[in-house]
């Protein structure tokens, strides 16, 4: 393994990068001078929901820190196997939503389609860490029916690309899938959610950025970003160039116990989005997947976390503190 203060990534394309994640425990801890025989908490050195993080985002770790905020996102502990009361695999109860593969339908207006089943990293709380991919494939059959779908539907007003990860798809993929959905005349939004920028900032390339902003569609990026350390200067450049495109840029954050559950991290990380761009937008509550209990913080205490930014905060830089509830079309505010 090249070390981290000479990085072979950053000569590399993005596919590359990708390709060349973390994908085992061991290389993970090497990379970040850790030993398994050191660590303070069990890990799992054989997770059924794999480890993968690009170097890009390990690179942004502190070398040595077991409680590193970014490493406690990715990295697999034997807490994720105890069984959770309240918790389940489908914590959103999206299989029932779920009306042609890749599509998922449970708000009015809008529909998300699953443009990719692959992600660049596994985020361990992940509400989607058992979704059935095997049978939500895009294929281009698949596509052309919840293309259908949408268009047979004249209230459907946005579409939502989520995954996995939208951007894992190639670059002329993304734009045919983007044309295809311009040609649905009641559509008027595109929204993206992805991670990828945050953890590959190269994903951004000029192809990527010109296939989500050169169609008649308002396009909008919701990254994913949960620390204010999440946030370097390859991150800031190439959010620049999508906002420069006319991208309107959001984030969402989800709360995690020993990540960011500190008021001063969350007014950091709302004010250096800002610094770059992106507005902060949804502050989420776990969702409760399995295998994911050991991040969860209680209502109270989100709430709580939620007034002190409100006192701290112009009211622009503060998220909607909200909750999934899988029987409510809308997100709930706490």
């Amino acid at each position: 393994m090249i070390p981290l203060s000479q990085p072979q990534w950053q000569t590399e394309t993005w596919q590359q990068q990708l390709s060349g994640a973390f994908r085992s425990l061991d290389s993970l801890l090497a990379a970040l001078q850790l030993d398994r025989a050191q660590a303070p908490y069990p890990l799992d050195c054989e997770p059924g929901f794999p480890l993968r993080v690009p170097q890009a985002f390990v690179a942004r770790m502190e070398p040595g820190n077991w409680f590193d905020p970014l490493l406690l996102q990715v990295l697999p502990q034997a807490r994720e196997n105890e069984p959770s009361p309240g918790y389940s695999l489908d914590p959103l109860e999206e299989a029932r939503s779920n009306p042609v593969p890749g599509l998922i339908h449970k708000y009015r207006g809008r529909v998300l389609l699953i443009a990719s089943p692959a992600c660049a990293v596994h985020c361990r709380y992940c509400f989607r860490r058992h979704f059935p991919y095997e049978d939500n494939q895009p294929a281009r059959a698949d596509w052309q029916r919840a293309i259908d779908y949408i268009a047979a539907r004249e209230d459907i007003s946005e579409v939502i690309l989520s995954g996995g990860d939208p951007l894992a798809l190639n670059d002329q993929r993304l734009k045919e899938l983007v044309l295809t959905i311009s040609e649905i005349p009641h559509v008027e939004r595109l929204r993206v959610h992805s991670r990828l920028p945050v953890v590959l900032p190269d994903r951004l390339s000029s192809s990527c950025i010109a296939a989500l902003s050169e169609s008649r569609l308002q396009t909008v990026m919701v990254i994913h970003c949960n620390h204010p350390n999440e946030i370097d200067a390859d991150l800031a450049a190439r959010l620049g160039e999508l906002r420069q495109a006319g991208v309107t840029l959001l984030n969402q954050t989800v709360l995690l116990t020993a990540v960011n559950n500190q008021p001063d991290t969350l007014c950091r990380l709302s004010k250096k989005l800002f610094n770059v761009g992106v507005l902060p937008y949804y502050l989420h509550v776990l969702d409760r997947v399995q295998g994911s209990a050991h991040f969860e913080l209680s209502d109270d205490v989100a709430r709580a976390l939620h007034v002190q930014m409100m006192e701290t905060l112009p009211g622009y830089l503060v998220p909607k503190l909200v909750r999934e509830d899988p029987a409510i079309g809308y997100k709930v505010p706490l």
